[in-house]
């Protein structure tokens, strides 16, 4: 398959300037990393993924969106499943490894109250067709305005309210659509006493970011080879439908750790590429990652 890797550039740059304007976090991460010389410039980062969140409803979901990723070369990996928060996800690997690894999640909405499904399908029942069908995928121009489009129109704060009490996914998805949720800086290539998750933790800390501790502030694999963590998602002044404001959760910032495999142990640091460490990842660190934007997080930024 003949990928244009500078489409696929473009998409990923608009993609990462809106969020950054959306998230302070990253801009605040960024700077910390400046001025304690981990890195040059925010070019430097290396993106271990970026996620998405979307809604499992007729001509939407993870079959809708991944086939923008799939055009671009993308392949599809294993698949998730999230029973507490009624959720499937894959990963997808991509062209080539200068470019982050995708996540996607889909809400099982079937799987909700009748109530909750009566709210959700008034909204995304706008979108009477595939709309990745309607893109020419080709245009990166195009394939950006989409991502960063509504796909419907903006809730009210009661139906917002109501959404929260069930599924605070779903609330999070019906406001921000499909939005980019957040990116990932890789810590393993950084310079000694950075470069773990615990190293990398304590710098954040030490720079005033409070972090998720779902599940502990540092969320590991059960092989012990795949480290994450992640910012709390700070609250953003949402504009309802019903001409109500109020402050509600935003993205987050996440790190991860990837671990050598076993065989590769004995390599020196300048021999160590990406297959080299453990890939793909896991259900037990993204389920409590997902917490980020929660209440039970984000109400300790305000303690």
């Amino acid at each position: 398959m003949n990928v244009n890797t500078n489409n696929l550039k473009i998409v990923l740059d608009g993609l990462m300037r809106r969020y950054q304007e959306r998230v302070p976090d990253v801009q605040g991460v960024i700077q910390a990393m400046i001025a304690e010389g981990l890195i040059s410039s925010a070019a430097d980062i290396e993106n271990d993924h970026i996620a998405f969140r979307t809604m499992g409803v007729p001509n939407l979901g993870i079959r809708s969106l991944e086939k923008i990723f799939l055009h671009f070369g993308y392949q599809r990996r294993e698949p998730y499943y999230f029973p507490e928060k009624k959720l499937d996800a894959f990963w997808y690997a991509p062209p080539s490894p200068e470019f982050p690894r995708i996540f996607i999640s889909e809400l099982r909405v079937k799987e909700l109250s009748g109530r909750a499904q009566e709210i959700i399908y008034s909204y995304t029942s706008e979108v009477t067709s595939d709309p990745v069908d309607a893109i020419n995928l080709d245009d990166a121009a195009a394939v950006d305005r989409f991502l960063h489009s509504g796909l419907w129109k903006t809730p009210g704060w009661s139906d917002f309210q109501e959404l929260t009490a069930e599924s605070e996914y779903a609330a999070w998805v019906i406001y921000n659509r499909y939005y980019l949720n957040h990116f990932t800086v890789s810590v393993h290539n950084l310079k000694p006493g950075y470069d773990t998750m615990e190293g990398f933790n304590a710098f954040l800390e030490r720079n005033g970011f409070v972090l998720n501790d779902a599940g502990g502030k540092i969320k590991t694999s059960p092989d012990g080879k795949l480290a994450q963590s992640s910012t709390i998602a700070r609250m953003v002044n949402a504009h309802f439908a019903d001409g109500v404001e109020h402050a509600i959760a935003g993205s987050y910032v996440e790190f991860a750790e990837r671990k050598l495999l076993d065989p590769f142990l004995h390599l020196g640091k300048n021999e160590i590429r990406r297959e080299h460490r453990r890939e793909g990842f896991e259900a037990g660190n993204a389920d409590k990652i997902f917490e980020s934007t929660y209440s039970t997080q984000t109400k300790k930024l305000n303690q």
